[in-house]
């Protein structure tokens, strides 16, 4: 997926000239700044003695950014996908701390990247576990957006779109996967996704109820696939020329049911706070 607002280029004299490590940086108009946070490609360009206190940096690309001499004091990274990477802190690569620190939180993540049809049984049965021990502290907050993050409900009903797109969609290789309850991602409209599809529901129950069903779905599939299926590839949900293995859509439903399990966790214990 492309990050947000990846088309359009800024003029040079914006933060100074990429490549360029002492030039002086010119401060930009806060409406300026508005406008290349929401429509600007900054690749390469190098900030100097500029103050980024309180940004906020969503759905944006910042592979291979370098932070040198700063004060970064209080700054929270939230990536789903960090797993799949490393980041540099001070000469240490935190990724692996992060990941053990976060199978000590959520028993049960650790079985998140099985590679056999019986560990991928586990696994799925562990993170349904999860989510049956946090859904009862949703009640009366399943509507609550903490910070404009999706609610409880929503992101029950994303979750149902990821089965979609991965179980459904990919492997299973139906034509029509969505069912329309599902909440898409961000970028899906921009990137040619019909929207039209998806319609609200008429109560939180119905919403639980789908929801269930296609965490069955998950686990019916997950009780009769073979080792040697795992193997065969299917047609990338969102880049259909490309080829993925069948473990590998597994693993991405996984890590989408434990991400978000993460963040529901996290917003739960915030709304119940306020």
């Amino acid at each position: 997926m492309r990050p947000a607002g990846a088309s359009g280029d800024i003029p040079s004299r914006v933060v100074g000239l990429p490549g360029r490590a002492h030039q002086p940086s010119i401060p930009l108009p806060a409406a300026s700044w508005k406008e290349v946070c929401v429509s600007g490609t900054i690749a390469g360009v190098e900030f100097v003695d500029q103050d980024l206190s309180a940004a906020r940096f969503a759905r944006c690309s910042l592979r291979g950014a370098v932070i040198r001499g700063s004060d970064v004091t209080g700054m929270e990274i939230d990536d789903p996908h960090l797993h799949d990477g490393s980041v540099w802190v001070n000469g240490v690569d935190v990724v692996p701390l992060v990941e053990a620190e976060l199978n000590r939180r959520f028993p049960g993540r650790e079985l998140k990247t099985a590679a056999t049809a019986d560990g991928l049984r586990a696994a799925w049965a562990a993170v349904e576990r999860a989510w049956a021990e946090i859904q009862p502290s949703a009640a009366g907050l399943h509507d609550v957006s903490v910070g404009g993050e999706w609610s409880f409900a929503q992101t029950q009903r994303h979750l149902v779109m990821a089965t979609n797109a991965w179980l459904h969609g990919a492997v299973l290789g139906q034509e029509r996967p969505f069912h329309w309850i599902g909440v898409p991602f961000a970028e899906y409209e921009l990137d040619g996704g019909d929207t039209t599809i998806f319609r609200e529901p008429g109560s939180y129950e119905e919403v639980l109820a789908v929801r269930a069903e296609h965490q069955a779905a998950v686990r019916d599939y997950l009780a009769t696939v073979t080792d040697e299926a795992l193997g065969e590839t299917r047609p990338h949900p969102w880049a259909p020329q490309q080829q993925i293995q069948v473990l590998r859509c597994v693993h991405v439903i996984l890590n989408e049911e434990w991400e978000h399990h993460r963040y529901a966790a996290r917003d739960l214990r915030t709304a119940a706070a306020l």
